[in-house]
């Protein structure tokens, strides 16, 4: 299997997207917004549809349709006192339903949203992996911004005070997890794409001492996950994001039993 071209195509994805979700992730752990990844992953649905439902790359539809779904939900968790889960709940409802009325309204698209749903190793094509390097272009260039992030996750008041504009971090945050999780998809599937923000980020959660060892964890348990996840699924034909998410989940369960859920930054 290892000599088939879209098997190369695959576990360079698979690689990317370790690397992404890895360094976004500990930003969705240490903040607590795990509902966030989930909330833009379903929402990433709604985009899919549409790009369906027009005819066009779902990918270059589902990019921007989730960046405004994530931006819509900052803006209103700045502007109002609804509580956050309420506003990406409320979000990820609307961008369900409408991704539904696209597919209802288009026939045939029904089995092409399936392979976005659940992903797949055949699906991962140039135009995806093209996606996915450009976004780890973007994501070096924008490295500077990774002290100021981390800055706003453990003191916010602080970082205000010190004339830190963190409202225009928040955006740029969200719009950079949005893109990730749309890139992704295709190999992982919207329905398990969140994990990859959550477990290795967790894990690395357990034994780290420094937001900085936290991030570098996430991103090295995230590359071993999701490259023994996806030879396993090439040896006995599973499904690849979810033999990814397995392999990430029993790291995280060794380390619970092993070392327990503590561990204070220091």
């Amino acid at each position: 299997m290892l000599h088939y071209p879209f098997v190369h195509r695959a576990l360079i994805a698979g690689i990317l997207i370790a690397l992404l979700s890895g360094y976004y992730g500990v930003f969705v752990v240490q903040r607590g917004l795990s509902f966030m990844g989930n909330g833009l992953a379903h929402a990433t649905f709604g985009g899919v549809a549409l790009g369906l439902f027009l005819d066009i790359e779902p990918l270059w539809i589902a990019v921007p349709f989730t960046m405004l779904v994530a931006m819509g939900i900052v803006r209103v968790q700045l502007h109002t006192k609804i509580a956050g889960d309420t506003v990406i709940g409320v979000f990820f409802a609307t961008s369900m339903a409408m991704g539904i009325i696209f597919l209802s309204m288009k026939t045939g698209a029904t089995i092409d949203a399936f392979s976005y749903l659940f992903g797949s190793l055949m699906a991962v094509g140039w135009p995806d992996l093209c996606a996915m390097f450009v976004m780890l272009f973007l994501t070096i260039c924008l490295l500077p911004m990774w002290r100021r992030w981390a800055y706003a996750t453990f003191d916010r008041e602080l970082a205000q005070a010190d004339r830190l504009n963190i409202r225009i971090h928040d955006y740029l945050l969200a719009a950079c997890l949005a893109a990730t999780i749309v890139i992704s998809v295709r190999l992982v599937g919207i329905l398990l794409i969140a994990a990859f923000l959550v477990i290795p980020p967790a894990t690395a959660r357990l034994i780290a001492h420094s937001f900085f060892g936290m991030t570098v964890l996430s991103i090295l348990f995230g590359l071993a996950s999701g490259v023994v996840g996806m030879l396993a699924s090439l040896a006995w034909d599973l499904p690849t994001g979810a033999s990814m998410v397995m392999v990430q989940a029993l790291i995280f369960f060794v380390f619970v039993m092993k070392q327990g859920a503590g561990g204070e930054f220091r």
